[in-house]
């Protein structure tokens, strides 16, 4: 970004989708609306609310003259779909007037806001430009949906997952590998594959939990009441998983930092080569990603 008196408006920790590395990230709320899920740390320190449309539209106005390289905007934190949709379509329709070179726009969701959303509100704001939204299942196993306090069950996460793809908006959604612990690891991979063949989305992109100091999850590990699985465990549970996942044609990777095996495969053709993939890992014949270099 060249340097200006002006700047955009980002509070606190600020994620996005690794697909998203080249979008210009706009800050349109601050936090998440759930933000009681165990094993994240990300907006602990901030308090859910949504921007003034005055510091949004300043954002806007700044991509408008440094960023007219970057064609896709991704709206953070982590719930924008959240917003009221009277005051969400103001959003896209700046970012239209003022950003008429860029061809998708993003955001993260959770089940809560698409079901505040009817169906022909998502058509809308597919209409206004929004192309893809991130949903974050993490488990297709009710009882861990129910020990991370995920608040929603596998069957309300299929029926919002099919609504996004009704509404004709990309869907991206992430599970965790290692969430269930080592005890359900297996259940929990069968039950995700499950879940993510009956919600059949367009990307699918597995993360391997990290324990974050001052979480829940971290504080259960610390004390011995939740053992992740080692590496074997979390590559026999990746194989589990997409073992169980049948999709139409979707893509299925497991390439975050955070993973120790990179995946990566168009479903259902490449589920072989995947398999084979993992099971050369497991034989000790395809070297893992070194633990000092995975991250969130």
């Amino acid at each position: 970004m060249e340097s200006d008196m002006e700047g955009m408006h980002y509070e606190g920790t600020c994620i996005r989708p690794p697909s998203e590395a080249h979008s210009i990230l706009l800050q349109v709320t601050v936090g998440c609306s759930h933000n009681k899920c165990t094993f994240c740390g990300t907006y602990k320190d901030k308090r859910f609310r949504i921007k003034d449309e005055d510091t949004i539209l300043g954002d806007i106005k700044f991509a408008s003259r440094y960023m007219k390289r970057q064609d896709r905007v991704f709206l953070m934190d982590g719930d924008a779909l959240i917003i009221p949709q009277k005051r969400l379509l103001w959003i896209l329709d700046r970012i239209n007037e003022h950003l008429p070179w860029v061809k998708r726009i993003g955001a993260y969701a959770n089940a809560k806001s698409i079901k505040m959303k009817t169906l022909d509100e998502l058509v809308e704001l597919k209409a206004k430009g929004l192309g893809i939204l991130y949903l974050g299942v993490e488990s297709g196993d009710e009882m861990t949906l129910r020990n991370i306090r995920k608040g929603t069950t596998p069957q309300n996460l299929v029926d919002m997952g099919k609504k996004v793809k009704g509404a004709g908006i990309k869907l991206s959604v992430t599970v965790l590998l290692g969430i269930a612990g080592e005890e359900r690891s297996l259940e929990h991979a069968r039950a995700t594959g499950r879940l993510l063949s009956e919600m059949d989305p367009d990307f699918v992109g597995a993360l391997t939990v990290m324990l974050i100091p001052g979480t829940p999850l971290y504080e259960d590990c610390v004390s011995g009441k939740f053992v992740l699985p080692d590496e074997r465990g979390l590559l026999l549970e990746l194989r589990e998983m997409i073992e169980h996942t049948h999709l139409t044609r979707g893509l299925f990777f497991s390439n975050h930092a955070s993973n120790y095996l990179p995946v990566k495969a168009r479903l259902p053709r490449g589920k072989k080569d995947a398999l084979q993939l993992i099971d050369s890992a497991l034989e000790g014949k395809t070297g893992l990603r070194p633990e000092w270099t995975r991250a969130l």
